[in-house]
């Protein structure tokens, strides 16, 4: 929303009004006085004109938390429990899921509150890289880098998966990058090479990669440079 409509909607004083008084210095945008009426603010902005708040700010919320196997990617879930559950703090009925993994995929997964923040950094045409730890059942053919990298056709959606770098590590262990999440598409793109993924676990998305010293279950906050990072803007 734009400040002189947060401001117009005020006791119903009007865009002329509110106008008039962002351009006599009387708004307060997080402390700092605004004298442009298109600047835009959103629910985590404090708005005050001259002492009057108009808008409280809500608490914006981004944390990072190490996804065990078994634990579902959902906000709540009346038989299992959610990624949602593993969170201690008493604002966690706002977060919504940024990039979702499976119940039987560990790993990073970030929750937030910022609707902006994350349909930024999960855009389809943003191409945030996601990078994977896979172990496979077969030995994985050296084949399967091209094969990766030239992408696969999914006739269900109709869809070729974009390039992807597959590194094999060992004979039965792979780092893969995809630019995309597409539906199990891990384990189909394994598939297709036949092999079968029987475990899958989450390094990175983006700029944020999965501390070491964060345990199975436990998260922490971003730091401001991180979520500054991850949006893009960094």
């Amino acid at each position: 929303m734009k400040l002189d409509r947060l401001i117009a909607s005020h006791q119903s004083m009007g865009r002329q009004a509110a106008h008039h008084a962002i351009a006599a210095r009387r708004v307060r945008v997080d402390g700092v006085w605004v004298t442009d009426g298109h600047q835009p603010v959103d629910r985590f902005n404090l708005v005050q004109l001259d002492d009057a708040v108009i808008q409280p700010a809500e608490r914006a919320l981004y944390l990072m938390l190490h996804k065990p196997v078994g634990i579902l990617s959902a906000t709540k879930d009346d038989q299992h429990p959610t990624v949602v559950d593993l969170i201690d703090d008493p604002d966690k009925h706002t977060l919504h899921i940024a990039g979702r993994l499976d119940r039987s995929t560990s790993g990073l997964v970030l929750l937030t509150n910022d609707g902006r923040w994350s349909k930024r950094l999960m855009a389809a045409e943003e191409k945030v890289p996601k990078v994977y730890l896979v172990e496979t059942l077969d030995p994985i053919a050296p084949d399967a880098v091209a094969a990766f990298a030239h992408g696969f056709y999914f006739h269900t959606e109709d869809i070729t998966t974009l390039p992807a770098e597959l590194v094999i590590l060992d004979e039965r262990h792979a780092r893969l990058t995809l630019h995309e999440g597409r539906y199990h598409q891990v384990k189909r793109m394994f598939h297709r090479v036949s092999n079968r993924v029987i475990n899958l676990h989450r390094e990175s998305i983006g700029p944020l990669a999965l501390p070491a010293d964060l345990p199975p279950g436990a998260w922490r906050a971003l730091t401001p440079q991180e979520v500054v990072a991850a949006s893009g803007n960094g």
